[in-house]
């Protein structure tokens, strides 16, 4: 399997597989790369519609120029815990980005999310993440506000009163329970357009068939959550019976 950068050459051919609908897996058997650098580069370069080949190259070539000049900017800088490889975890919070984004994530903050659970605390404040990330506080501002508003991060006060953006085990209970909500409000809104297309009529029969799929899909997530969330806190407190910082706190229970 061949390494390295992708070439002008394989990213012309993954232009010509998107544009034949062929899924990421099978272009990246056909330029045997692994699917995880396929999906990355046209993530990073407009998605399936809006991939260029020319443009990529050409965006590749400006990053890798960027970085020659600015080697000390960046996460690249930033000194790594527990002995661990710089590139290695550059490489993969770019991987864990990319699947935020595949998820449907807009980029910055797939990118903030990725940083956060990349860190071992699970928190930093906008001028941190905004160092690490090499962009502006008010792209962090903003992707922040978009992630909280999805219930994927969280903000606290630190000692020394600073407002920092957290990501921690309970928040993608609370992220579940948020879709199961959405979920909740097109049931309802569906209902009543089936009294008012009129019962047994194919749009209202449609609406009726949507809002009982996704109610029980609701029901079944939320039970899932909550069996989830005590498998999680259990084994925590058994696995470090002795340590108290891993015990939930009161509101976890």
């Amino acid at each position: 399997m061949p390494g390295g950068r992708l070439t002008q050459s394989e990213r012309q051919q993954i232009a010509v597989g998107l544009a034949d609908g062929l899924p990421y897996a099978e272009i990246a058997r056909r330029l045997e790369r692994p699917t995880s650098t396929i999906t990355r580069e046209v993530m990073r370069n407009g998605g399936p519609s809006g991939y260029r080949a020319d443009l990529a190259q050409r965006a590749t070539q400006q990053r890798t120029q960027r970085r020659k000049q600015t080697p000390d900017q960046g996460s690249q800088a930033l000194p790594q815990p527990h002995g661990r490889d710089a590139e290695a975890v550059r490489d993969y919070q770019e991987r864990l980005t990319t699947v935020f984004m595949t998820s449907g994530l807009p980029k910055m903050m797939a990118r903030v999310l990725g940083c956060l659970y990349t860190t071992d605390t699970g928190s930093l404040t906008a001028a941190e993440l905004a160092q690490r990330l090499n962009v502006s506080p008010a792209s962090i501002s903003k992707a922040i506000t978009f992630l909280e508003g999805l219930a994927l991060v969280r903000r606290e006060r630190d000692q020394r009163r600073r407002e920092r953006y957290v990501v921690d085990d309970d928040l993608w209970y609370q992220s579940m329970l948020r879709s199961a909500r959405a979920n909740d409000e097109f049931i309802d809104t569906a209902r009543q357009g089936i009294t008012i297309l009129g019962q047994g009529t194919p749009a209202a029969t449609r609406l009726e068939n949507a809002a009982r799929f996704l109610d029980f899909v609701s029901e079944a997530l939320i039970r899932a959550a909550e069996q989830g969330r005590e498998v999680l806190y259990t084994r925590t407190q058994t696995t470090t019976p002795q340590d108290d910082t891993t015990t939930p706190r009161s509101d976890h229970a």
